[in-house]
């Protein structure tokens, strides 16, 4: 029997304000544990919730980015469930009427439906510790602003669902809502996924696989769970439904506890806070102020810079690299040699330090007059790659590095000819084997010519003049 994978996504993205969603406490990540909450996030006795109006703004951000529309009143809820992570014992939340419904988004030739983005706090984190047996909680993530976005069930394949959340992190970068670092809770997805047998309708029973920690991760998954539901219908069994966790190192699944339905959770309505009423007025003006995306920015790129496909999707990978890029161009940089220096140097350096592109530290001043400079000749690519890794660090003064160096490049043509005599006299055999058909004896002849004058000469001149001289003899 042929199966089909059915999965639907819930997607839980960390809000990049300042502060929480009900209360004034940081939501900078990386503090001591328990150091950034209050009686409201901690839920003490008569402390009661302010809504943060930046959380509504982003949101309705993100469901316009998305196609939804916006609930012009929307409404929180309590979410009740006792865990040590949740102080108050309730989780605010939107079940009855969500911030945002009914938006769609075009993913790898398929069309995936988001059913709805809603806002909600989020709990602390618990900290398991394997020597002691001991479990710690830290409460300073609660009350941190979250999006949930939910899909419909449209997705079939592992690649879908990876390059719908590359979407989506992207969408939520170039919004500028979440800088959407999966390694750091901002970006966490949960995958609701059954199979059944191709062609027919109805669904089958499906299981939750929670908080999946990376792309690789995700896919996995879905590859062992989905196998693991096939090989139970097959068997004639049953699957049943459940939270599962993902076991990166053995790569299973195992199950956590039995699924919740709605109903579990004794949702009603949130009594400390009012309806969010929303006007035309302020979502048209949230709409008219979107930044321009990053599938925008690739499209402008190809028609305005003639740019290939391959160095659009690149240079457009992260907003910061966008920025960047534009700013090159700005300053007289030739688009095609700005984007070779993005995609080779800069995301080297990056990946070399470990940095997300916002951690960029050399500014688009200094490359671009490193680029300047090896098109009026005055250094070489080599030369001039070492240059950009001296001063990337400290985004030091090009100029400067170069005269106190003395990397300029030779331009005296004299001076390269007497060299490439020298390195002519000095190996013979090398010229014999060039002579005989063995075409490395020449990039050794260049080589030991750029190696007597320092690195400093134009490798074009090096070769023109050597061919000019073995030519002659």
């Amino acid at each position: 029997m042929n199966w089909e994978i059915v999965m639907g996504l819930e997607t839980h993205v960390e809000l990049s304000t300042e502060s929480k969603i009900f209360c004034g406490c940081s939501t900078a990540f990386g503090a001591a544990p328990n150091r950034q909450c209050c009686p409201v996030c901690m839920g003490l006795p008569g402390a009661l919730p302010v809504l943060n109006e930046k959380v509504v703004e982003y949101g309705v951000k993100v469901g316009l980015a998305l196609g939804c529309a916006i609930t012009p009143v929307s409404r929180f809820d309590r979410k009740n469930y006792f865990y040590p992570d949740l102080p108050k014992g309730y989780q605010i939340s939107q079940l009855y009427a969500p911030l945002c419904t009914c938006g769609r988004v075009e993913v790898a030739g398929t069309t995936i439906g988001i059913h709805e983005i809603h806002m909600e706090e989020d709990a602390g984190k618990l900290y398991h510790d394997p020597e002691t047996g001991e479990t710690l909680c830290d409460f300073n993530r609660c009350g941190v602003p979250l999006l949930e976005i939910v899909t419909e069930p449209d997705f079939r394949t592992p690649d879908q669902v990876v390059a719908y959340l590359e979407l989506l992190r992207e969408r939520l970068q170039y919004l500028g809502v979440s800088d959407g670092k999966m390694e750091e809770g901002s970006l966490r997805c949960d995958v609701n996924l059954s199979v059944r047998p191709v062609g027919r309708d109805t669904l089958g029973t499906r299981t939750e696989m929670k908080n999946l920690g990376s792309f690789k991760a995700i896919a996995r998954a879905i590859q062992y769970e989905s196998q693991r539901q096939i090989a139970l219908l097959e068997r004639g069994e049953r699957v049943v439904q459940e939270t599962r966790r993902f076991d990166e190192e053995r790569g299973e699944t195992f199950s956590m506890r039995s699924k919740e339905e709605a109903r579990d959770y004794r949702y009603f309505p949130e009594p400390d806070l009012p309806p969010v009423v929303l006007s035309q007025e302020y979502i048209q003006d949230i709409r008219d102020h979107l930044p321009e995306l990053g599938e925008e920015k690739r499209r402008r790129y190809a028609q305005e810079y003639q740019l290939p496909d391959y160095d659009c999707q690149m240079v457009t990978s992260h907003p910061a690299l966008a920025q960047f890029f534009e700013e090159l161009v700005e300053l007289g940089t030739p688009p095609k040699q700005g984007a070779n220096w993005i995609m080779g140097e800069v995301l080297g350096a990056l990946s070399a330090r470990s940095l997300s592109p916002e951690g960029l530290t050399i500014t688009p001043k200094t490359l671009a007059r490193l680029i300047q400079l090896v098109g009026e000749g005055k250094l070489n690519r080599n030369t001039a790659v070492k240059v950009f890794e001296a001063v990337f660090d400290t985004d030091g003064d090009v100029d400067e590095y170069v005269s106190a160096h003395g990397l300029e490049q030779v331009q005296d043509v004299e001076l390269v000819e007497n060299t490439v005599v020298q390195v002519l006299e000095e190996n013979p055999q090398s010229v014999a084997d060039w002579r005989g058909g063995k075409e490395k004896a020449f990039g050794f002849l260049v080589g030991q010519t750029m190696r007597k004058l320092q690195g400093k000469a134009d490798p074009q001149t090096v070769r023109r003049v050597l061919l000019e001289q073995l030519g002659q003899e």
